[in-house]
């Protein structure tokens, strides 16, 4: 009974009340998410020296592989998970988290254990030399242990956001974070493990982060009926799965690589001071940006769910009502950072001397964040209108077309600032692109309600 009021709720009831009631939890699980990559940054700072956080910084990008896996299992069996509640599809539902676990392991497996003995030509790859390397290779090959669980923790709980249930979701990940924090500093420190402790305290958590996940599931919370310990990967679900998940798994996989790319322009064109400073910026960035995806993880059931139930004209206002709330949650925090840049960097690094040229470009590196819910909510609202092509045109386009062209051409001739406001450029240029899309998307969804009316 519950769960069917769940349901009728995102699909009949007021939109800013349930933008409010599912997206604050959703906002504070992907905040406290964030603080793992942050509190890296504070915690081996601090208690290490700039070495240990540049090594921490090349190696994190290197580490969203796992985080990607998960998200392509998690965006897509949640994406199927509301289409399929909107519609009805109970046998599918079924054979949803069997699916899950089964990829889960496979794809950690399959990708993850190589991933292991390539750490140190991977780090290497990144712009790792000398100490920084050496700290680099530590941390990654760590989270490549636990890399089952980054995958399989965020999986689950992305398919229990699916269902509309944000709060459940937040309390299983801030769980997972409270035992993080408290091991980061025993394992960093007290136990003299530096870098490679950071890793082993985050895997700790996304250990309680999958076990959690199975409770729940074990326990019958979940709005349908599943087979939480099934291991069998079903065909057609899985097929389904990849295909919604595939865009984000794409954006995933292109930003490390962009990653290799501005981390060794910056070892290469930029001084000993610009590594470290460019791991504190790209640090901020995206730690201000999970505020942004937890409203875009709130928006995707919302969306799932009423196209699922042919109720085009709510997708398209649950869209610009997230964005403009987006845009009202960063723009207080981007102008704080604004006026006050120092205090925000020095914050990860105290002891860091900041040039003059090094403001500038921090303010211009984060420019476009009040505006990047544009290109966010799209790029969850295409995949549950069912056009997950748009989306992997979206993330191909700026990756390759874009991003890599200007990233390597730029440095070379115009110095490492370069690297903050072509960021920035393109960015703005992906802001424009989103709005073309979508505005031929949302004219088709449109005309389809005048002929459902």
């Amino acid at each position: 009974m519950q769960q069917e009021k769940e349901k009728h709720f995102i699909l009949n009831g007021d939109l800013k009340t349930i933008m409010w009631r599912l997206s604050w939890p959703s906002v504070l699980a992907m905040v406290l998410y964030g603080l793992n990559s942050f509190l890296d940054g504070v915690f081996v700072g601090r208690l290490m020296n700039k070495e240990a956080l540049a090594g921490v910084g090349i190696a994190y990008p290197l580490a969203q592989v796992t985080l990607g896996l998960g998200s392509l299992i998690g965006t897509g069996a949640g994406t199927a998970l509301s289409i399929w509640l909107g519609a009805n599809e109970k046998e599918k539902l079924q054979r949803l988290i069997g699916t899950v676990n089964g990829l889960s392991i496979l794809l950690s497996l399959l990708v993850c254990l190589p991933l292991y003995f390539l750490a140190e030509p991977l780090v290497r790859l990144m712009g790792g030399a000398d100490e920084v390397l050496a700290y680099g290779t530590d941390y990654f090959r760590v989270t490549t242990i636990g890399a089952l669980f980054w995958i399989h923790g965020l999986a689950l709980n992305m398919v229990i956001r699916g269902e509309g249930k944000m709060k459940t979701a937040a309390w299983m990940i801030a769980l997972g974070l409270i035992l993080d924090v408290v091991l980061k500093p025993l394992f960093i420190k007290n136990f003299g493990w530096g870098v490679s402790g950071a890793a082993w305290a985050t895997n700790t958590g996304m250990l309680l982060y999958s076990i959690i996940g199975l409770w729940y599931f074990a326990k019958g919370n979940a709005s349908f009926i599943s087979k939480w310990n099934s291991l069998r990967i079903d065909g057609p679900i899985a097929k389904e799965i990849l295909k919604l998940g595939l865009p984000g798994m794409i954006l995933t996989i292109m930003t490390v690589i962009q990653s290799a790319v501005v981390l060794n322009a910056v070892t290469k064109y930029g001084t000993a001071a610009d590594l470290p400073f460019y791991t504190v910026c790209n640090r901020i960035l995206l730690f201000m940006m999970m505020p942004i995806i937890g409203l875009m993880r709130a928006l995707q059931p919302v969306t799932g769910m009423n196209y699922g139930a042919g109720k085009y004209d709510r997708v398209i206002r649950s869209y610009w009502l997230f964005v403009f709330y987006g845009f009202g949650i960063i723009a207080p925090f981007w102008l704080f950072m604004s006026f006050f840049p120092t205090t925000v960097i020095q914050s990860m690094l105290p002891n860091l001397v900041i040039s003059p040229q090094q403001l500038i470009d921090f303010r211009v590196y984060l420019v476009v964040l009040p505006f990047l819910p544009i290109v966010f909510m799209c790029l969850v609202t295409l995949p549950s209108i069912e056009r997950a092509k748009e989306t992997s045109l979206i993330a191909m386009l700026r990756q390759v077309l874009l991003y890599f062209p200007l990233m390597i051409f730029l440095p070379k001739y115009f110095g490492i600032s370069a690297i903050y406001w072509g960021s920035t450029a393109i960015d703005i240029a992906m802001i424009i692109l989103a709005l073309v899309i979508l505005k031929c998307c949302f004219k088709r969804l449109g005309l389809a309600v005048h002929s459902i009316n």
